[in-house]
């Protein structure tokens, strides 16, 4: 039984690994944009004398659960793949969720940056402002 699970494991790693080579760009961009934000958020919050452990800690967390969610997408790709093939149905694409969902998250993050950068006193454009509050309306009626 022991040898089971090492094989079942070992094939689930190697199929992440392979999978996460074609997703490897986004979440790279992710964990980019996702440090910005948790620093610029800190340099608002130090600038407005907010600066708390423990909303930090939470936006940390929040963030963590944001790679969760990915996962959680990607694993919806694969049932979604190996499903189509147990039919006989060969897809072209093996991903779209994990992307889908991964970029949503830098869509988010951006925003969050621009915000965090509004609030610290950096001149935006007025166009940049109106795109960003725009999309952070659609994006949280789009959520609830």
């Amino acid at each position: 039984m022991e040898k089971f699970f090492k094989a079942a494991f070992s094939a689930f790693l190697t199929l992440l690994v392979y999978y996460m080579n074609m997703i490897a760009v986004p979440v790279v961009i992710l964990l980019s944009v996702m440090a910005a934000d948790y620093v610029t958020g800190l340099v608002s919050a130090w600038t407005h004398s907010e600066l708390s452990s423990r909303k930090g800690l939470f936006g940390i967390v929040k963030k963590l659960c944001y790679l969760f969610a990915i996962a959680a997408a990607m694993g919806t790709d694969w049932l979604i793949y190996s499903g189509m093939e147990q039919i006989g149905i060969k897809l072209e694409y093996t991903i779209f969720f994990g992307v889908l969902v991964t970029i949503w998250f830098i869509i988010n993050e951006i925003i969050s940056i621009l915000e965090n950068l509004a609030k610290i006193g950096v001149p935006l454009p007025k166009f940049l402002m109106t795109v960003i509050q725009r999309l952070k309306n659609t994006t949280e009626s789009e959520v609830r």
